[in-house]
């Protein structure tokens, strides 16, 4: 029987996390406004300090507290990717006056605490620790999502996220009962090995569809997404872009670890495969007649959730690293947008598409940043949306789902008519002198235009030389499978 384990030296990202979190405590609580501030000065130091940490032990293979936290290269990987995220999540949120200045140390608090549930989310390997990591990195999201200052929005959008998400929490606990009673047993190494068709275990079936729910609200995949474009659009743009991009890796990690029980042809795996064709397909349509970009991003995300299902169907090492692969391209190409609408709208307003007109003009910069992350988000060459888009489809093809990828090419046609309208704006519409964009300040600062040039160039360079990262997840995706 496996024993505690326990080894500092594999959780230094949780460990420095969890200092963050209370260190940002302390500060709030204080009655002194410095320390407070100083302590929230630390953050995108201490992250990026365990984003180093968690990239020397990528190579690492160690299993703790009896079996329910597992320690290796995926789970390294995407805990790089949440420090990093939140780094960047961290800069956008300072030059944003969304949330009122005496609540900026609670909002911190919280940001921090979510992105600690997700550290513990990408390397939970037992049933009830991903429940209870899923629920700590939900909690804070309850309270960051209402935080838009006297916002009727902000308020109806966190409490959606709230209703559905108590509904999602009952599901997937719900599923979790029928797998008890089933197959007895909750850590994911042990239940890859048992009996998942739906003629001999119809109830651990059931109930693993169930569970699944809770991961398909994470990450606004159809049926589960009704929550996400209002989400979107209710809360404050650096909000916005924390919901839209790191919450989804703590889904898309379990996933991923869950997938190994997947054989195609089973009714499981065919499940997941029509809600991907249907996701995917809904997304683009209902995005194609959005004007407020948010709310546009929101029904792109839906579609983006089916297509890194795609890679998870086949039940191959290639499958599981090209859904890692894109769930990395899709936290970039969407921080990138964010990060451009978070310029645009220094004073926090929602944007629509006209407010892009003349960006290129009035900002090259950023006008470019914005069109590599269109172009990425539809799946053009030479971006890293291309190449995550390619490995998902050759991963899924000759596994019986080649109508999975014809339904992936014909809805990547549909979203070049949405995505290439903000090149479209950005380039060819001109900034008329009434109102709309042209009342819009644009945040031309030296960290506005190093985060686009930085994002923007991580979006080419992953695209033209990905070999390393898929090298990586390859790796990693090969050491999951039984």
């Amino acid at each position: 029987m496996e024993g505690l384990n326990f080894s500092f030296g594999h959780i230094w990202p949780e460990v420095i996390f969890l200092a963050m979190v209370l260190l940002l405590f302390a500060g709030a609580m204080s009655r002194s406004a410095a320390f407070a501030k100083s302590m929230i000065k630390l953050c995108p130091v201490a992250a990026i300090i365990a984003a180093i940490t968690a990239a020397a032990t990528t190579d690492a293979d160690a299993v703790m507290f009896f079996g329910s936290y597992r320690i290796d290269g995926m789970s390294q990987f995407f805990k790089i990717l949440v420090a990093l995220g939140y780094t960047v999540a961290w800069f956008n949120t300072i030059t944003q006056t969304t949330v009122e200045e005496e609540r900026k140390s609670d909002y911190y608090v919280f940001l921090t605490l979510s992105a600690f549930g997700l550290l513990l989310l990408s390397s939970a390997a037992e049933l009830v620790a991903v429940y209870l990591a899923m629920e700590l990195s939900s909690y804070s999201l309850y309270i960051l999502i209402p935080a838009r200052t006297r916002s009727k929005q902000a308020a109806e959008a966190g409490l959606k996220y709230i209703l559905f998400g108590a509904a999602a929490t009952a599901l997937a606990l719900y599923g979790l009962s029928f797998i008890i009673a089933t197959h007895h047993v909750t850590t994911i190494k042990d239940l890859a090995l048992l009996d998942w068709s739906m003629a001999d275990s119809a109830l651990a079936v059931v109930g693993l569809t169930l569970f699944l729910g809770g991961m398909f609200f994470k990450l606004a995949l159809f049926p589960f997404h009704f929550w996400c474009p209002d989400v979107y659009q209710g809360s404050g743009n650096e909000t916005a872009a924390y919901v839209a991009t790191l919450p989804k890796l703590g889904a898309v990690i379990v996933l991923i670890r869950l997938a190994t029980f997947l054989t195609p042809g089973e009714a499981l795996t065919d499940i997941l495969a029509i809600l991907a064709a249907v996701s995917i397909t809904y997304g683009n349509l209902c995005a194609l007649a959005q004007k407020d970009l948010k709310r546009m991003l929101g029904f792109s995300s839906v579609a983006h959730a089916g297509y890194i299902l795609v890679g998870l169907v086949p039940g191959t090492a290639e499958g599981l690293a090209a859904a890692a692969f894109y769930a990395m391209a899709y936290i970039l190409m969407n921080l990138l947008c964010f990060w451009i609408i978070s310029r645009i709208a220094t004073d926090g307003r929602n944007l629509c598409y006209e407010d892009l007109n003349g960006l290129s003009a009035r900002s090259p910069l950023l006008a470019l940043a914005l069109l590599m992350g269109a172009f990425s988000l539809v799946g053009l060459p030479p971006t890293v949306g291309f190449i995550g888009k390619l490995w998902l489809i050759t991963s899924a093809w000759g596994h019986g789902y080649d109508w999975l990828v014809i339904v992936v090419c014909v809805n990547t046609a549909i979203a070049i008519f949405y995505y290439l309208s903000l090149v479209r704006h950005s380039y060819t519409e001109e900034n008329i002198p009434v109102g709309g964009a042209q009342s819009l300040v644009l945040d031309k600062s030296a960290l506005s235009q190093g985060g686009a040039l930085v994002l923007g160039l991580l979006v080419f360079i992953l695209g033209v030389l990905p070999g390393p990262v898929w090298n990586l997840v390859l790796s990693a995706s090969q050491t999951l499978l039984p």
